[in-house]
């Protein structure tokens, strides 16, 4: 309660001019900083950038353009077991991953990061106003953290699929229609459970979230960025799996995700388009399926 006080408290007091008999610092550092929302906004959307132009480039994977623009499903039947992995293999799938995953999430919790800045700059009482730049930073480095371990365990799972033989190792798609409509029968169930309304509920809400769990420090901002990234793979994780379906690689496939979790976490019928997700998904894994 006392957290969601101050939260409430310190919303009322950002919403205000600030007092024209202030302490005024001219400097230009203090200049620059009074702009963070800007340097927040820049250094995300730098983010996103690099992450795409990553993906673009076939991720080290030497993957043409060509081979990552599959429209065709589901993805033909081919035999693909693969060989062992080196470490430096294991390197690279893992960064594909976390850099794919950070291409995919950053642009929907954007919102969520740039009113932690705000409420971060406005919530200091008495003398100048501190720039968030840097406790943001730690509050977007947790948000990926939480990411990264969701990468570590799809990387995990993508060694098995292959050397199983249910992936095949170029196209990184499924090999078999039962697995395909597995995957996307499990993620259309997921999408109706009360795991998935309440992890989705804490991303479309970011007031609510940072209300209840706002932390101080720049430790408790790393904090508080985990706690809103584990939130994020809670409720987008059956979603990502779904790569495997139509290629880990396929461009098709990430940037149609990528929508689908910006329309579910950012339009006033998210939790609408999430439940007509998960019927089509059901319907067209059952169809697989038999």
């Amino acid at each position: 309660m006392r957290s969601s006080r101050t939260f409430t408290s310190t919303i009322t007091e950002s919403s205000k001019p600030p007092p024209r008999d202030g302490v005024i610092d001219s400097s230009a550092t203090e200049e620059l900083l009074r702009r963070d929302r800007w340097i927040v906004g820049g250094g995300l959307l730098l983010i996103c950038a690099l992450a795409w132009a990553w993906l673009l480039a076939g991720s080290g994977t030497g993957m043409s353009m060509a081979a990552m623009m599959s429209w065709e499903f589901p993805p033909p039947a081919m035999a693909g077991g693969g060989g062992s992995w080196s470490a430096a293999y294991w390197l690279l799938i893992l960064v594909m991953w976390w850099v794919m995953m950070i291409a995919m999430m950053v642009p929907s919790a954007a919102p969520m990061i740039l009113l932690y800045a705000r409420v971060y700059r406005h919530g200091r009482k008495g003398g100048a106003e501190l720039s968030p730049v840097v406790p943001t930073a730690a509050f977007a480095a947790g948000y990926l953290l939480a990411w990264l371990l969701f990468s570590a365990l799809a990387t995990g799972l993508h060694f098995a699929l292959e050397q199983s033989g249910l992936v095949h190792r170029m196209t990184m798609w499924s090999t078999t229609a039962a697995l395909s409509g597995a995957f996307l029968a499990a993620a259309g169930l997921y999408q109706f459970s009360p795991w998935k309304n309440r992890c989705l509920q804490q991303c479309r809400s970011p007031a609510s979230f940072l209300s209840t769990h706002w932390r101080k420090s720049r430790a408790g901002a790393l904090r508080l960025g985990v706690e809103h990234g584990l939130y994020c793979v809670g409720c987008c994780w059956s979603l990502m799996l779904l790569l495997f379906v139509g290629g880990v690689m396929n461009l098709v496939w990430i940037a149609g995700l990528a929508a689908l979790v910006l329309l579910e976490k950012l339009h006033r019928f998210g939790h609408s388009a999430a439940r007509g997700a998960g019927a089509a998904m059901v319907a067209t894994g059952l169809y697989l399926l038999v």
